[in-house]
């Protein structure tokens, strides 16, 4: 079953559900509320609120086993060039669990191994040093993953440094993050595993000459050479990453240092044991019982069955506030493509638009648009049960919004009022932690992993290549002269552009 066909079955289901309502599929079975939820370790997910039937989800799964989704899976794990436009694997599976046999894949995860335990030394290091500030410069894959957990898991475990992040070119950042910051009393890590990221690059010599030495200056590179002939850091300073690990799965390699710095290693560990549960039950479990098959395919029934061209993650705890940012990379880099595998057009419609922002919040501001809008924006929702906070009100009055706001999306309000009714029929999908534990994020991180990836087996595309985001800062590169007036662009457009800087300069 080619891609197509996939796409078309998919769409074939859709159809046969009509305007069914979502209401209207749950009360007609009741059983429907617990049969539609998944329980792996510490996160419960509960889809009873798509708008597909058993038929409808089977259809889903038998094209995934079409695509060779479980042969995927083994392919992924065991180190099999999974990345063909790169000739790669994409192995961040073995940097938390030990799970193929495979010499490629056991090679790799006592390659982490070896990795965490020069991270553990460079953790305690500095704990010990008297240093209270870390200021990580990195973009992308670099920083996001990291700033999210560090936010996220601030009060996981007590750390003598306070951890900044610096990803952005504009000069701006870096002024506001290294204001209040004693230069004798903070260390710098650079992530890049090129080290030739031309943002990381300048913010780094900017934190260089602000720290007035390389003391105290570390790095994260898969190029090690670049990075001690760049900043004359030392190879005990510079911690390893390898071109079989992505860069938006980074993370739980020596990318995660940040992470480590601010929760300790003991943390970063149990983040990677979450992960490693994941990992297990994802690449153990048959396709119907599976909760990132699952995942995946309602991302699929809503995309290529329903047509909805957006996608909204509602984390209900400020601690999740970074995680929409940090899915829009995931998500999108890796499955905004256009192309097959074999370089042939995609036969539908791949990745939504990724948005959304933390409730309560979000509800004083887009969910006017979510409830009453023209087009229906399918969600997920995501709650912790158990808060690290003794504030109970708070947290029941949070849970209560929570719930409501699935309740309502689901099932509307009809009023002889057209601007007082509630369309409804507006789908969701429910995710609950137990708590915000290392182990639990990590869980939840690694759902949203595999689940990309399934997506991208069905569609028939490569989820670990990301050339778009090569143009422009190719054509970035050729306009520094011109902005310097050693050059001229060659678009009229831009020139006109830059000759308005010049006149305002």
């Amino acid at each position: 079953m080619d891609a197509r066909t996939r796409i078309d079955t998919v769409a074939a289901e859709a159809r046969r559900l009509g305007d069914s309502r979502i209401s209207d599929l749950v009360s007609a079975k009741p059983a429907r509320s617990r049969e539609f939820a998944l329980r792996v370790g510490p996160l419960y997910a509960n889809f009873a609120r798509q708008r597909y039937d058993r038929q409808a989800l089977d259809a889903v799964f038998a094209a995934f086993e079409a695509a060779g989704g479980t042969q995927a899976l083994n392919a992924l794990f065991d180190g099999a060039q999974v990345n063909p436009t790169e000739a790669r694997p994409a192995l961040h599976t073995a940097l938390r669990s030990d799970l193929s046999s495979s010499d490629v894949a056991r090679n790799a995860h006592a390659q982490a191994c070896d990795a965490r335990a020069a991270m553990r030394r460079v953790v305690e290091q500095l704990h010990s040093s008297g240093v209270t500030d870390v200021v990580s410069v990195g973009i992308g894959g670099s920083d996001l993953g990291p700033r999210l957990a560090v936010d996220a898991l601030a009060e996981a475990g007590a750390s003598p440094v306070r951890v900044h992040f610096l990803s952005n070119v504009d000069g701006h950042a870096a002024k506001r993050v290294l204001a209040g910051l004693d230069p004798a009393r903070t260390a710098v890590l650079l992530i890049s595993k090129s080290f030739g990221t031309q943002e990381t690059l300048l913010n780094g010599r900017i934190l260089r000459e602000w720290l007035g030495d390389g003391a105290r200056l570390y790095a994260i590179s898969a190029n090690v050479e670049r990075a001690a002939k760049e900043f004359s850091i030392p190879p005990e300073r510079i911690l390893p990453m390898w071109d079989w690990v992505g860069g938006r799965y980074s993370l739980w390699s020596a990318v995660g240092l940040p992470i480590a710095l601010a929760i300790g290693m003991d943390g970063f560990e149990q983040l990677l044991d979450g992960a490693a549960e994941m990992d297990a039950h994802v690449l153990r479990t048959p396709m119907r019982e599976n909760l990132a098959a699952w995942h995946a395919a309602t991302a699929i029934f809503n995309r290529n069955g329903l047509g909805f061209g957006a996608h909204a993650v509602l984390p209900y705890d400020e601690r999740l506030r970074l995680l929409p940012n940090y899915l829009q990379q995931l998500v999108m880099e890796s499955l905004g493509k256009s192309v097959q595998v074999d370089g042939s057009p995609v036969a539908g419609d791949t990745v939504p638009v990724w948005w959304g922002g933390a409730g309560t919040d979000t509800q004083h501001s887009f969910f006017q648009a979510l409830h009453q809008g023209t087009e229906p924006v399918p969600c997920d929702l995501i709650g912790v049960v158990q808060p690290s906070h003794g504030h109970e009100v708070n947290h029941r009055a949070l849970l209560s919004n929570l719930f409501a706001q699935a309740e309502a999306f689901a099932n509307g309000q009809a009023s002889d009022d057209p601007h007082r009714s509630y369309a409804g029929n507006r789908p969701s999908t429910m995710l609950l932690l137990d708590a915000l534990t290392p182990h639990a994020f990590g869980a939840l991180l690694a759902l949203y992993e595999h689940s990309v990836y399934l997506q991208g087996v069905f569609w028939g595309i490569n989820p670990f290549d990301q050339f778009g985001v090569e143009l422009g800062k190719q054509l970035a590169s050729t306009l520094l002269p011109v902005l310097e007036g050693r050059d001229e662009a060659h678009d009229n457009v831009t020139r006109e552009l830059i000759a308005q800087v010049g006149a305002r300069s």
